[in-house]
């Protein structure tokens, strides 16, 4: 084993093979360092890849240090990734999933109510696929198993923790626009009404 390595040489070679995201302490135990140390490393290189405008980046993920592709060459990796596409959430999945990523832990009947249809069969695919868990039971008759998201979904959204999910409010129609909706539709309402 050669000793003339630096800690960035060695941790860079063991993120470039890694599959899934590494501890820094894991990492630290490998490599003979301090987890600190790595961490700090790992840091480092962070900033140093971003100023060099590299087509990778490394990012602090909930499960620990991923090398991924920069948001830069985000088109070109999408590009690459949709060659092979039979592995994509349908959009009824990805509904499902983001109601339970904002709204965990949440119940399959809480989750039918708020989409309007039956999501058994969404949900046994999330579960299959590990990008949500039984985090509980419910209170009260029936105790309802309960959902929330795994660290592969953190993950595979680029996030460390549910703290950084875009705020719900982005997502939401203005009010302005939904009072304007609901006065036009009254209006309508109204006409048909004295028809």
């Amino acid at each position: 084993m050669r000793d003339d390595l630096s800690l960035e040489q060695r941790l860079e070679a063991m993120l470039t093979v890694a599959l899934e995201p590494i501890s820094a302490e894991e990492l630290a135990d490998v490599a003979e360092a301090d987890a600190a140390q790595v961490t700090a490393v790992l840091r480092d290189l962070r900033t140093q890849y971003i100023e060099e405008k590299r087509g990778f980046q490394l990012a602090e993920l909930a499960s620990g240090w991923v090398m991924q592709s920069s948001p830069d060459v985000a088109q070109w990796v999408t590009r690459f990734a949709n060659r092979d596409v039979s592995h994509r959430l349908s959009s009824a999945a990805l509904e499902t999933l983001a109601i339970i990523a904002y709204r965990q832990p949440i119940s399959r009947a809480q989750i039918t109510a708020l989409r309007g249809v039956n999501v058994d069969g969404v949900v046994r695919l999330l579960e299959q696929r590990g990008y949500i868990d039984e985090v509980g039971r419910a209170p009260g008759p029936g105790q309802s198993i309960l959902y929330g998201t795994t660290e592969l979904f953190l993950d595979r959204m680029g996030l460390a923790s549910l703290l950084e999910l875009p705020p719900i409010e982005d997502f939401l129609v203005p009010l302005e626009t939904a009072q304007a909706l609901v006065a036009e539709m009254n209006s309508v309402s109204d006409d048909l009404d004295g028809a």
